[in-house]
């Protein structure tokens, strides 16, 4: 039998459902959490995936008073829904990013953090790929030069990734995390969807 894509999502998602014990998760929290299974078939994050208090709701009215959202990876910015006509920035690929990058022989990302902070210091900033992103942010976050909407931090890898989150994990600010190695672009895009989403 030949489903339909929004049939498909909801026979997903009512297997999700069925698989996990939600008694214990905030009301506001479990669409973000299915939604990130349903995107990586992974039930681990019903364990890893950690909220700040009203991490979404604060989210959500940042959003719908005009924060931008920031992300590290262009691919990231490709998968964000555009229905509800948020912006959307990455500076990762922009022409100056890369010579400022190349000239401090740091990463692209971090450059690309430090404008997005200087342009939209209370945005809602994303990171799914880039812990050098994430432990810049925190930086300026420390400095009082950002006061993120929310910060999702969720980036993948052996390098530097638990300490970013760590170091997140440690500050006063709206926060989503992903605790472990795992994480990536994927999961960053189902949980901002999953905010977006809840808008309408």
């Amino acid at each position: 039998m030949i489903l339909q894509p929004d049939e498909i999502e909801h026979e997903s998602m009512r297997i999700i459902q069925n698989a996990i014990d939600d008694s214990k998760i905030p009301p506001e929290n479990l669409p973000v959490i299915k939604r990130v299974i349903h995107a990586t078939a992974d039930f681990d994050f019903l364990h890893t995936l950690t909220f700040s208090p009203n991490a979404i709701p604060l989210a959500r009215e940042a959003i719908r008073n005009h924060a931008p959202i920031i992300t590290d990876t262009l691919m990231l910015s490709a998968g964000i829904s555009k229905r509800y006509g948020v912006k959307i920035i990455c500076h990762v690929a922009d022409s100056d990013t890369i010579a400022e990058a190349h000239s401090r022989n740091i990463t692209r990302a971090i450059v690309s953090i430090e404008r997005a902070v200087s342009e939209y210091p209370s945005a809602v900033y994303a990171i799914g790929n880039a812990p050098t992103a994430l432990i810049r942010l925190c930086e300026l976050i420390r400095k009082g030069k950002a006061t993120p909407a929310l910060v999702i931090g969720v980036p993948v890898g052996f390098v530097n990734v638990i300490e970013a989150k760590r170091m997140l994990d440690s500050l006063d600010v709206p926060r989503i995390i992903s605790h472990g190695n795992k994480g990536g672009t994927t999961v960053a895009c189902a949980i901002i969807n999953a905010i977006l989403y809840g808008l309408a």
